[in-house]
């Protein structure tokens, strides 16, 4: 764990009661890390003047998930950083399995990885499960590979790939694209199993928007299926006749 090439990024949106043991946890791990607060209205900036030795950015007014993950990127590429590893604030993963992710990337140096939860486990709202086997489902489709989880959160991202890509999208549904443009690039997308907590019903705090949300994610899917069918899969073809 004391690899000087990557940084853990931490974007949060009013997860004040979270967000310190996550910082705590990480903080075991390694010292480098991005804390992006992504126009929090709560605690967050009290919170975050707790850790002196972080990088925290801070903007306003909220923007989304994938707003916040580009700039934590950004942040990495100017730092020197070789990967990033994003995790969420709100304490579903554990800090403690990031090992998991750096010893795949020991052996698939240009990977990208994905963690992979337990899809069926206690207190899994169904709603994920549904969203998770649709957004698989529209992976696939677009680029002819199976991932068993496509919606974590928790993942490493290559950031040499990641400096030279254009991401249209700033929300929830960020993740996806840049996921999907990764396997057009061919870079090899590895899961890993992860463990994940769920808080129980009542005290789990979510930021998603059920209906705008996955109007955006439909949108997205839309318009990658159209550019798998004219570059994606022409592309494909040419690159398994070529290697």
């Amino acid at each position: 764990m004391n690899r000087k090439d990557y940084c853990v990024i931490i974007p949060t949106y009013n997860n004040g009661g979270t967000l310190p043991s996550v910082i705590e946890k990480v903080l075991q791990m390694t010292s480098y890390i991005i804390v992006v607060n992504d126009g929090s209205t709560d605690e967050t900036e009290l919170i975050l003047e707790r850790f002196p030795e972080i990088v925290k950015l801070s903007y306003t007014p909220n923007k989304g998930k994938g707003h916040a993950l580009k700039i934590g990127f950004q942040q990495a590429v100017k730092q020197g950083f070789r990967y990033a590893i994003t995790l969420d604030a709100d304490g579903q993963h554990f800090p403690e399995e990031l090992p998991r992710f750096l010893e795949v990337i020991s052996r698939y140096p240009d990977a990208m990885v994905v963690g992979s939860r337990f899809l069926e486990q206690e207190n899994m709202p169904k709603k994920n499960s549904f969203a998770n086997r649709f957004s698989n489902f529209w992976f696939y489709v677009h680029t002819l590979q199976k991932l068993p989880d496509t919606q974590s959160g928790y993942r490493l991202y290559p950031l040499v790939h990641i400096k030279k890509m254009h991401i249209l999208t700033n929300r929830y549904e960020t993740e996806l694209e840049i996921l999907v443009k990764m396997a057009w690039r061919f870079v090899p997308v590895i899961p890993v199993p992860i463990s994940v907590f769920y808080a129980p019903t009542g005290e789990r705090i979510s930021h998603f928007k059920p209906f705008h949300d996955f109007f955006r994610i439909s949108l997205l899917n839309t318009f990658l299926t159209f550019i798998a069918l004219l570059y994606f899969y022409p592309r494909f073809l040419i690159h398994k006749i070529t290697n």
